[in-house]
């Protein structure tokens, strides 16, 4: 079993930066990818980055340019750096892991508004 726990988010201005943070605990050797996905009021949940154990990057096409996604030399901290942000990167943010055969743990979420 993988556990998650999720951290930072809030409300910002447009144009500002929040980071989002993911501390995994439990099985994390097991661990493939991690990353940030995210789902706005009415619509779909949505890639925003994920990070394999490799160190392959991939961004959903709304951030990049403006996000980034690292982690710790552990492997058990994902971090995502948000820049620039837009009133449409409104949206509650949830850390992911995929991890064994096909398993998935998601965060409990963190609310992210960017408003004036």
């Amino acid at each position: 079993q993988v556990q998650l726990v999720e951290s930072g988010g809030g409300l910002v201005q447009p144009g500002g930066s929040l980071r989002l943070s993911c501390a995994a605990s439990g099985s994390i050797f097991n661990i493939n990818v991690m990353g940030w996905y995210r789902q706005a009021p009415g619509k779909q949940r949505e890639l925003v980055a994920v990070i394999t154990g490799g160190g392959r990057i991939n961004y959903g096409e709304p951030v990049k340019g403006r996000f980034t996604i690292s982690r710790d030399a552990a492997k058990t901290t994902v971090y995502l750096q948000m820049n620039s942000l837009k009133p449409e990167d409104t949206a509650v943010y949830y850390c992911n892991a995929k991890y064994g055969s096909g398993l998935d743990k998601w965060g409990q979420g963190a609310q992210v508004t960017v408003s004036s």
